[in-house]
Order: C-alpha cells, then structure tokens, then sequence
C-alpha cells in the first residue's frame, strides 16, 4: 500500500474516533449511560415478560414534555346544523407530531326561535363572518403564538391569548373612533318607558293621562368581537392537551387548575336540570312566560338514577300530551332545547301536565322531583307599553311580575328555582324578590348577567341581585378567567350553574368543567337531542369513574341562603359573605 492509501485509511481513522468521542460526549451530556444502567436495573428486578415493552414504557416516563408544534382550524357544523369552529392542537411527542386535543365549540348568536327571517339572515351572515374571522386568527396569528408552548402551561396559554384578545378589541375601538370622526352620529338619550295607566271609568279604548311607575330602558347588547370564539375553543383545546400530557381526566385536570394542584380527597356530581317542557314565545299557544319548565332530581340520586327518572317522566308527559282535550288534540313539537314545546293557555297547565305524568309514575313532585322555571322575561317585555307580556294579550308590570311569583310559589311549592324571572334592568323588582323568596328558592341570573369578560372586566357592573349565576363558556371566554369568576361568585356566597348554549354542539366538555368546576348545576336542556344526550352521557362516564376510584362524595341537600341588607351591585374579589345570614332548608 502506497503512502497515499495510508494516509486515507489514517484519516479514515481518525475521523471514526472523533466520531465515537463527539457521540460519547453527547450521550455522556445527555445522562444516557446513567439512565441506561437504572432502566437496566429496574427493568431485571421486575422481571416482566416484554423487556423491550417495559423499557419502552420505562424511557417514555423521563422523555421531554411534549410541546404544541401547531393547531389547526376546520369550519364545521353544530349540532342544529349552523357553522361553528373546530380547533385541533398537534404537539410533539417522543420525535413524531400527535394530534392531542380538539374542540367543536358552538358560535350561537343567542337570537330565540321566534325572530323574523330578516334578524335570522343577518344573523347567518354575522355567524359566517365571525367563523372566517376566527379561522383567520387561529392560522396567522394563534399557530404561532402558541407554538412550542407546553400543553400544561394553561395560565400562560390564556394570558398570551387574553393579550391578543384585548389587542384585537383596542383595534376594534380605533377603528371606530375613525369612522364615528367622518361620519359624526348624533347621539339619542334612551329614555324611561312610562306606560300609561288606564282609570276605571274611562271609555274603552281611550287611556288616562295618569302614569304607572316607569320602567328602565334594555341596556345595549354586549358587543362580540369578530372571531372571538377561536380565544375560547383553543384555550379549552388547551386544557384538553395538557389534561391528556398530566395523563388525567379533563375534570380532574380542571379541578386542580382550579384548586392549584391542592384536590379536595371528595367531589361531588353537578345536579343535572333537565329540561322536560318549553311553553315560551317560541312555543305554540297563547302563554309566552316558561320557556322551559325544568326537572330537578334529588340530591340523593346519582347521575344515572336522574337521567332513568327522567326519561320514565319524559315518556309519560308525552302518553298525556298526546291525548285529546275537550279543545281537540294538544300542538306540540320539539325545540333545539332537547324537550316537547306545549302549547299552553294557562300559567298552571304546564306544572299540572308534569303532575299528573309524576302522579302515573307514583313520584312525589317536591320530594322525588323538583322544578325550576326559566322565566326568560328579557324576550317578554313590550316596550311600547313598558309591560311583560306572560301571555298573548296579558301584560304585567315589573312590580305585578313579583307578585304573581310569590303567588306562584305559595301555590307550587315544588317549584326551588326561577331563572331570569325580570330583566336584569329591574334592580328595584330584583331586590323585592330576593328579599320575599330567596329563602325558598334559588333566583338564578342567566341572560340577566353579564358575561364572563365583564365580570373580570369591571368591579363595579350591576347585575341583579340573585342566589346565583349561569356560566357558559362562549366567544372569548379562556379556562383561566372561568375559574377565577366561579371563584368570586363562591365568595359571594352564591350558588354556579354552568349551562350550554341553545345552539349546542355534540362537544362534551362542559360535562367536566362543570365537575372540575364544582358547580351546583348543570344546565343541558332535554334528553331527546343527540348534541345534549352526549354531555349527560359524559356525566355518566365521570360519576362512574368517580365511584370506582373512591373519590365521588353525597351531595348536600338545597339551602338557600339570605343575605340581609347586603347590596349585590358587583362582584368584588377581596369581598368575603356576610356572617348575618338566615337560612331556609329544602329537603
């Protein structure tokens, strides 16, 4: 061999000694000798039958966490058919990129069944727009935000899509600011609607200058943000990664997001509200005031237990509505709630349906079932006449609505819950209400509070004076700020119900963040649309898994509390409940 040849294989050589140098240097860097002889260790005592399994399963404990690489958005369909948005978020796992969570969440517009085609179109058009926008916010500016953020780092996902929220908001303003300077717009004062009154002698059809007490004007609709639901659908598509990198249950996750890692050794399942019948505007009859007449189980029944009665309830309820009456046979059909809509002529007729179906099925309304009424008084209001109006043609006034509840109550002591009984621009009525029946039945605020947002927003916003609140997880919403309002409506002393939205998806998270939560209720709607079955079949999977882990604990039986002279003008986080409370007991 020539001294050429020998020069190559010299150099050949060399190089394979740094070669074996620079890959000893970096596993020697890497801990990998270290480990490998500890894997090898652990892995001989426990003597399985696949060794390359458990050293599989061994090294995948200690490999990296895994970091969001990118997320994707999709235009899909909700569960009535209307376009919404699908977040998936893709992390790298082990070298290879995994699919680890996705969210359908719902972009319902809150419009009722009964607008007008026109409000419905331009709704359509606002629900497009707003999906294309999120879309848009999901692959320019979200992607990257988050990429390379680790899927357990919630606080810091939510803050980083708070921040953009707040910053799409402040050009929102800008914008308006430069359109209201060109086209300048003169502003009209909304003005008190003072009804008139009628005198008792006056002729028919004239009206009496004397007035009735005015009532306030609608607060303005909250305005929502263009795309505003891609900040809620990927925080909880967040929550879900980092619940499946914890290898935890997303309730559980939830839970200890909420508590800080601290569990309490004991939770307890959301009572379900189950929605039987609709009698609202939407429904078909002359009574516009319930628009649902919902089930409430006993606190000693499970999940399960709850959801057999109910539908033995909901079977029966339709045997009777399907009979003939001396009016001939009853109008019904189904709503996008998952329950019957009735059409009913009398405030009773609807309590008394639900009476007899319990009465066939030897159930004691007001001790096996309870109900709730979600009043929805916000779509009643007739502002020509600053009226309610409970039933076509039947108008009542803020102060005659508070006393045809307490006689209501006294009359249906089963009923423990009104939902939205007045507007929430009916402070005075709200106070009046709480004082005479809040130690006999919770006063829930849903559409007659605010959002989210603004609860964080502002510590000073009005909102009525109630037993409790309806949270719904919609538009900008993040996991972290729904946890802190949960907490601040616990420091108030009241009562969380987390509730879905009208136009549901078949997405079943709300099943665990109302577990995580720890809220009192959950509101889903009836058991007959498949968009709401899977969150109560959700709620079965939890409790059973709950069970067979010893943690699921008894529920409490209902109290309500009442809080004297206590202003409830605003959430406040330093604000502990007063000490002077008197209590009343349903069992």
């Amino acid at each position: 061999m020539g001294s050429r040849g020998t020069g190559r294989v010299c150099a050949g050589a060399r190089q394979l000694y740094e070669l074996k140098q620079r890959a000893a240097e970096y596993y020697r860097t890497n801990g990998v000798p270290g480990r490998i002889e500890e894997a090898l260790n652990v892995i001989f005592f426990s003597n399985p039958d696949d060794v390359y399994g458990a050293l599989a399963n061994w090294f995948t404990e200690i490999s990296k966490a895994p970091v969001i690489s990118r997320m994707t958005g999709k235009k899909v369909l909700d569960g009535t058919g209307q376009l919404t948005v699908q977040v998936e978020i893709l992390c790298i796992v082990q070298n290879n990129e995994k699919s680890m969570s996705s969210v359908v969440m719902s972009a319902g517009s809150g419009l009722t069944d009964s607008v007008i085609s026109e409000a419905a179109e331009a709704s359509e058009r606002k629900r497009e727009q707003s999906v294309a926008t999120a879309l848009e916010w999901i692959r320019e500016a979200l992607n990257p935000l988050l990429k390379g953020l680790v899927p357990t780092e919630q606080l810091k996902a939510d803050q980083l899509l708070s921040d953009y929220f707040t910053e799409k908001l402040e050009e929102q303003v800008r914008k308006q600011e430069v359109k209201e300077a060109e086209f300048p717009l003169v502003p009209v004062p909304s003005k008190p609607v003072t009804p008139l009154k009628k005198r008792k002698n006056s002729p028919k059809g004239r009206r009496s200058p004397t007035s009735e007490k005015s009532i306030p004007p609608a607060e303005p609709a909250e305005p929502v943000l263009k795309g505003s639901i891609a900040i809620g659908a990927t925080s909880l598509a967040v929550a879900k990664a980092g619940s499946v990198v914890n290898k935890s249950p997303l309730y559980l996750y939830i839970a200890s997001l909420k508590h800080k890692q601290q569990l309490a050794q004991k939770m307890t399942m959301p009572i379900p509200l189950v929605t039987l019948l609709s009698c609202g505007k939407s429904a078909p009859g002359k009574m516009n005031l319930m628009k649902e007449v919902i089930g409430i189980p006993s606190t000693d029944l499970t999940i399960r237990e709850s959801i057999d009665v109910f539908l033995a309830l909901q079977k029966q309820i339709s045997v009777l509505t399907d009979k003939v009456t001396k009016a001939g046979p009853v109008v019904k059909n189904l709503t996008s709630l998952g329950c019957i809509a009735l059409a009913c002529d009398r405030l009773e007729q609807p309590l008394d349906i639900i009476q007899e179906a319990c009465n066939h099925l030897r159930l004691e309304l007001g001790r096996n079932i309870q109900l709730a009424i979600n009043c929805a008084a916000h779509e009643l209001m007739d502002y020509t006449k600053g009226k309610y109006e409970v039933m076509n043609g039947n108008f009542k006034s803020p102060d005659e609505m508070v006393d045809m509840y307490v006689d209501l109550i006294s009359r249906y002591p089963s009923i423990i819950a009104l939902i939205d009984p007045l507007r929430k621009e009916d402070q005075e009525q709200w106070t009046n209400i709480y004082n005479t029946l809040s130690s006999k039945c919770y006063l829930i605020a849903e559409a007659a509070t605010k959002s989210v947002s603004k609860l964080l927003e502002s510590r000073n916003t009005n909102i009525p004076r109630s037993s409790g609140l309806v949270m719904k997880h919609i538009d900008g919403t993040t996991i972290s700020h729904l946890i802190e309002v949960v907490q601040l409506v616990e420091g108030e002393n009241q009562i969380t119900i987390m509730g879905s939205m009208e136009e549901e998806s078949s997405e079943d998270s709300l099943a665990d963040l109302a577990v995580g939560l720890e809220a009192r209720f959950i509101k889903l709607g009836g058991l007959i649309r498949g968009e709401r079955a899977t969150k109560y079949n959700r709620l079965l999977v939890i409790e059973e898994e709950m069970r067979d882990s010893e943690i699921l604990d008894q529920r409490q039986n209902h109290t309500f509390p009442y809080i004297a002279d206590k202003p409830q003008t605003s959430l406040k986080s330093n604000t502990t409940p007063s000490e002077e409370t008197e209590e009343g007991h349903h069992q």
